[in-house]
C-alpha cells in the first residue's frame, strides 16, 4: 500500500493529480473491527472465510485487503481478485497482519462523518444487491456481493480528503438540480464518473465495477433505450420490445448490471422515495427482474429495513428511516436547513461587543482596531462568512479590512465602484440588500465576480454603513451559505447600527 501524504489546501484539477492524490490516501478502520480482525488472524483454528466474514463490517478495511491483493507488484499478470476470500489466499495470513498494523484504527465516532455516510450507503448497495439478485445470480453471489459493495470505493478517501466538496456537489446538484457538468468542473476539474472509473482500473477493482463505469459513461445511449421499455408498464409489451431488440437485450441483462442497479437504488433513497431518480432505477430493476415496479418498490423497501437494522449508525442518515415519513418528504440537506440561533451566552458576547462599540469616547485607537470589534460582533450574532470592506474615495475602491470564514484570497479583494451599478447604489446611500432563493437569479448576476465567487448561496445579507449620509463600507455576510435564521437577520441589523454610531463617535474623536 502507498505511504500516507498529506492533504493539500487545494484539491487536484487533473485526472492523473486525482489519482495520485486518492493512491496516497489511507483509510481509518474502526478500532474494534481492527481489533478483532486482528485477533482472528492471530488464531490458528479461524479460516480465511471466518476471517472474509468477520472484515465485512469495515469496507474500507475490504477495499485495502482487495487493493493490496490487486497491487501488480503482488498480482502479476492474474486477473484481480474478485472477492475478499481471494484476496485473502493471495496475499496469506502475514502480509494480511503487516498491513493492518500499517492502517489507521480509530473508534468509530471518530471516523470522519462524510467518509462514513458513503461507507453506509455502500452498504446498503450491498444489501439491496444481495437481496434483490444474489438468490436469483446464485453462482454469481460473491461477485455481486463485493462489487456492490466497492462500487462506490473510489469516493472513499475523496470523502476523507475534501469532504466539502462531495458537499458541495450533493447539495448543486441533487438538491438545486445544477448542470452537473459544469458543478464537476468547477469543483473537481473533472467529471466524477470518469475519475471513479479512472480509480478504479487503477486500483484494479473487479470488472463488475469498472463495467458499470462504462456503461454510465460510454453506453447511455443504450441505456436511454433500456429506460424507454422499462417505462412501458404493460410486461408483455415489455418482453415483445426486448425479444425485438435481442442485443440491446443482452447487453441490459448481463449480470455485472446487478451491481450498478444496487448502488444507484441506494443512492437515489438518499435524498427520499419519492424521486424520479430513485423510480428510474426501480423501473430498471423490474425489467431486469421481470417482474412490476410494485414488486421491486417492496422489495427494495424490506431490502433498505434489513440494512438498517444491520448497518445503521449513530448520527448518520438511512434511508430507511424515511419509510415512516409522508410519501413526498424529502431529506433536505444539512445546508438547506436554517442554523441554529446563536446561544444565550453568544448573544451575550454580542450585547457586550455592541456595548463596547458604542462607548463615549471611543475606546478604539485606529480604524482597523473599530472593524475588528465589529467582525467580532457579526461573528456573535451567528454570521459565519464575513466581509467588511472599507470605501477608498480617492481610488474609488471598496478594499477587505475585515475577513471571517473565507480562504486567504479574500482578504486581497479590491472592487472598482464604478465598474457595478450594485456597488454604485450601494455607496450612493446607506441601504440592505438580503439576497434570498425568490430574488438570487435577479441579482446575483449583479453582484461583483469575486463576491460572486466566495458567497455562492442564495441567502447573502448585504449593508452599506454611512456617517451623515457618507457611506464609509460595506458588510457583506451570510451563515455559511445556509438559510438565515430570523435572530441573527434582526442582529445583523442591530449591529450595522451600532457600527454606524461607532464610525460616527470615531470620527469625532478629536473634536
Amino acid at each position: 500500500m502507498p505511504i500516507e501524504t498529506k492533504v493539500p489546501t487545494q484539491a487536484p484539477r487533473t485526472l492523473d493529480a486525482w489519482i495520485k492524490l486518492l493512491d496516497s490516501v489511507r483509510l481509518p478502520v474502526p478500532k474494534q473491527s481492527h481489533d478483532t480482525v486482528l485477533s482472528a488472524i492471530n488464531d490458528s483454528r479461524r479460516s480465511l472465510r471466518d476471517i472474509a466474514e468477520l472484515m465485512q463490517d469495515s469496507p474500507a478495511l475490504v477495499l485495502s485487503v482487495m487493493r493490496e491483493a490487486n497491487h501488480p507488484a503482488n498480482a502479476s499478470l492474474a486477473e484481480p481478485a474478485e472477492s475478499l476470500e481471494i484476496a485473502l489466499n493471495r496475499l496469506g495470513l502475514g502480509r494480511t497482519r503487516e498491513l493492518l498494523m500499517r492502517l489507521p484504527a480509530l473508534p468509530d465516532d471518530d471516523i470522519p462523518p462524510v467518509l462514513r455516510q458513503f461507507l453506509l450507503i455502500s452498504q446498503h448497495a450491498s444489501q439491496q444487491a444481495n437481496g434483490l439478485f444474489a438468490s436469483r445470480l446464485a453462482r454469481l453471489w460473491q461477485e455481486i456481493h463485493w462489487g456492490s459493495l466497492l462500487f462506490l470505493s473510489p469516493l472513499w478517501p475523496m470523502a476523507l480528503a475534501y469532504p466539502k466538496l462531495l458537499d458541495a456537489w450533493e447539495l448543486r446538484v441533487i438538491h438545486k438540480g445544477e448542470e452537473a457538468a459544469e458543478v464537476e468542473s468547477e469543483l473537481f476539474g473533472v467529471r466524477i464518473l470518469a475519475l471513479c472509473q479512472a480509480v478504479a482500473e487503477h486500483w484494479r477493482l473487479s470488472q463488475w465495477v469498472t463495467q458499470g463505469y462504462r456503461l454510465l459513461l460510454e453506453e447511455r445511449e443504450q441505456l436511454s433505450q433500456i429506460l424507454s421499455i422499462a417505462r412501458d408498464q404493460d410486461l408483455l409489451s415489455q418482453q415483445h420490445r426486448l425479444d425485438e431488440a435481442p442485443a440491446l437485450s443482452r447487453w441490459f441483462n448481463q449480470p455485472a448490471n446487478t451491481v450498478l442497479l444496487a448502488n444507484n437504488l441506494a443512492l437515489a433513497a438518499q435524498v427520499g422515495w419519492d424521486n424520479p431518480h430513485l423510480l428510474r432505477w426501480q423501473l430498471l430493476t423490474a425489467l431486469y427482474l421481470q417482474t412490476s415496479l410494485e414488486d421491486v418498490q417492496q422489495q427494495v423497501h424490506q431490502q433498505a429495513a434489513a440494512s438498517a437494522r444491520r448497518h445503521a449508525r449513530h448520527a448518520l442518515f438511512h434511508p430507511a428511516e424515511a419509510l415512516i415519513w409522508p410519501w413526498h418528504q424529502r431529506r433536505p440537506h444539512p445546508d438547506m436547513l436554517a442554523p441554529p440561533p446563536p446561544t444565550r451566552e453568544d448573544l451575550g458576547a454580542w450585547r457586550k461587543l455592541c456595548e463596547q462599540m458604542l462607548a463615549q469616547p471611543s475606546p478604539f485607537t485606529n480604524a482597523v482596531h473599530l472593524s475588528n470589534q465589529a467582525r467580532q460582533a457579526l461573528q456573535a450574532c451567528g454570521m459565519q462568512r464575513i466581509l467588511l470592506l472599507t470605501l477608498d474615495k480617492a481610488s474609488d475602491l471598496l478594499r477587505v479590512q475585515q475577513a471571517a470564514g473565507l480562504p486567504k484570497e479574500a482578504a486581497a479583494i479590491a472592487l472598482p465602484v464604478a465598474q457595478n451599478r450594485l456597488l454604485q447604489k450601494l455607496v450612493s446611500k446607506a441601504g440592505q440588500l438580503r439576497l434570498t432563493p425568490e430574488n438570487h437569479a435577479q441579482f446575483s448576476a449583479l453582484l461583483p465576480p469575486p463576491l460572486r465567487a466566495f458567497f455562492r448561496s442564495e441567502h447573502v445579507l448585504l449593508r452599506s454603513l454611512a456617517v451623515n449620509d457618507q457611506v464609509l463600507m460595506l458588510a457583506v455576510a451570510d451563515q455559511g451559505g445556509k438559510p438565515l435564521a430570523d435572530v441573527s437577520v434582526q442582529a445583523f441589523g442591530k449591529t450595522a447600527q451600532c457600527i454606524e454610531r461607532a464610525l460616527a463617535v470615531f470620527a469625532t474623536r478629536n473634536a
